[in-house]
């Protein structure tokens, strides 16, 4: 029997034990549900214009420290085979997920988001308020 309880924040051993097969055996893979997703399944997913052009693709998520809310997704857009890729946040709200396309939808036009804020990998701005407040407003959501 496992002495630190610590670790398992109450559950038992055989409750834990049970937790590697999703309940009611309905086939989904341990990191994704019905309502959720790991963030590793969302990177790499493609974006799309409203009018099926693939502009992108999901690199990573900002998630908020304290809140565990997804802040942006920074959508890698551009360039050619890694050459001038520039890195778009984009408000996790500005993106539908479309089943069909089985990607992301978001309702900006290709000029406006050649023109928002961005950057290059090597230069990372500073995720702070100041820079959340324009990415957001930019987009039209408040931050």
């Amino acid at each position: 029997m496992n002495q630190d309880t610590s670790l398992n924040s109450g559950f038992s051993e055989n409750e834990l034990a049970g937790k590697s097969e999703p309940a009611g055996g309905s086939g989904l893979e341990r990191d994704e549900t019905t309502n959720l997703i790991s963030s590793a399944k969302v990177e790499g997913t493609a974006v799309y214009a409203t009018d099926g052009e693939k502009i992108g693709h999901i690199d990573h998520l900002m998630i908020g420290k304290r809140s565990g809310r997804v802040q942006y997704a920074v959508m890698s857009f551009g360039g050619f085979l890694g050459v001038g890729e520039r890195f778009h946040p984009l408000p996790w709200d500005a993106l539908d997920y479309d089943t069909g396309r089985e990607g992301y939808v978001v309702s900006i036009a290709r000029d406006r988001l050649q023109d928002a804020p961005s950057y290059e990998e090597n230069a990372r701005p500073a995720f702070d308020r100041q820079y959340g407040e324009a990415v957001f407003n930019y987009y039209g959501f408040t931050y």
